[in-house]
């Protein structure tokens, strides 16, 4: 209430600014023109007095020469002063700031302001807004953006993922094809799309979703997701061999600081393929540029060393372990059925790491 008060007051203050000048220039006029009409009178009781003798003639003719050039002065002051055209112009200024600026101003307000906004409390104007929001209330908003622009693509590559997240498989499947319609094909996208009829079903890998991961293996035949649920497809088809065959091809090309090795490792133990040594970081960047044999060789050489050290010091479980894999991907089963006799008796003091070491030889293809 305070603030409009304030605001009528500087318009009061605007309008009474404009109108000041105009009503004293409206004043002076009218005040010369009075003037100047007293001297004409003057003159004429001049002559009404010469006529009934009252006064002499030298008398009246003095005065009617001090009359006359105050009628003069009083009538050069009268042309100074705005004529009849001012004087209208200075009735329609003043119509237009009595009528005009108010007008104006409420319509100014109207087109950009928001009149029909509540007040806020001080404590909402304080708070900032919050940002985090639930997921669900951002993907209601994109989704509402989408009701009304169904072809924005990347509108939908955004909606995919998260509805996906929200285990929405089906939501999902709908985006992920409006995102492949308006936004191209290409393997990420199909592989999406197959995780997410994957999804749908409960997790298992249908013909339907089959076949998009190899619409996507066919378009880029490095797509991870796309080859691990292929060899998923075949595992859950009862293909053991070739789903560690899959998955064998994908670590063998793999970088050393791939994302999704750890889940391929983990699925090629499940089906009794064992998993590729593990080697750091350094050694297979140096490894990258040396031919088959060099690189045969390095690798020979690591597990040699860790043979050696776990000699020496055999509470290792998880050494072992690497070794049993070691001389199982290299081909040399009869060095990993030593080793797995050397790692039992090196914990069999030990309840606990003999219970870790049988538990990471399962599904090794060994006696576990």
């Amino acid at each position: 209430m305070t603030l409009w008060f304030v605001f009528a007051l500087m318009t009061v203050a605007a309008i009474f600014a404009v109108l000041w000048p105009l009503s004293r220039g409206s004043a002076a006029s009218a005040g010369g023109g009075s003037e100047a009409a007293v001297y004409r009178d003057q003159l004429a009781e001049i002559d009404r007095d010469v006529a009934a003798g009252l006064i002499g003639p030298s008398e009246a003719e003095a005065a009617r020469v001090e009359i006359s050039r105050r009628l003069l002065a009083a009538a050069d002051s009268k042309d100074d002063l705005p004529g009849q055209a001012n004087l209208g112009l200075r009735r329609s200024s003043t119509v237009l700031a009595l009528v005009g600026l108010p007008v104006a101003a409420v319509a100014f307000y109207l087109s950009l302001g928001s009149p029909q906004l509540g007040d806020f409390p001080l404590a909402s104007r304080s708070r900032a807004p919050d940002v985090n929001q639930p997921i669900d209330n951002l993907i209601a908003q994109v989704e509402a953006h989408l009701d009304k622009n169904p072809t924005d693509g990347r509108g939908w590559s955004v909606l995919a993922p998260a509805l996906v997240r929200l285990g929405r498989y089906d939501d999902a499947i709908r985006a992920l094809r409006n995102s492949i319609t308006y936004n191209g094909d290409s393997a990420e996208r199909r592989s999406d799309l197959g995780e997410a009829l994957t999804g749908s079903a409960g997790g298992v890998v249908t013909s339907q979703a089959k076949a998009e991961f190899e619409r996507a293996a066919a378009l880029n035949a490095d797509e991870p997701k796309a080859g691990y649920f292929l060899g998923l497809a075949a595992e859950q088809d009862g293909r053991r061999t070739d789903a560690a065959a899959i998955w064998r091809a994908m670590l063998a090309k793999a970088p050393a600081d791939a994302p999704w090795r750890p889940l391929v490792q983990a699925a090629l133990v499940r089906v009794g393929g064992p998993a590729a040594p593990t080697l750091s970081n350094d050694a297979m960047a140096a490894a990258k540029d040396m031919n088959e044999a060099d690189r045969g060789a390095m690798i020979r050489g690591m597990v040699d060393r860790l043979a050696t050290r776990l000699k020496e010091n055999g509470d290792d479980v998880e050494g072992w372990l690497r070794l049993v894999r070691a001389y199982m991907v290299m081909g040399e089963r009869d060095k990993a059925v030593s080793a797995l006799g050397d790692a039992r008796q090196a914990v069999a003091n030990d309840a606990e790491r003999l219970r870790q070491l049988n538990e990471g030889l399962k599904n090794l293809g060994l006696d576990g």
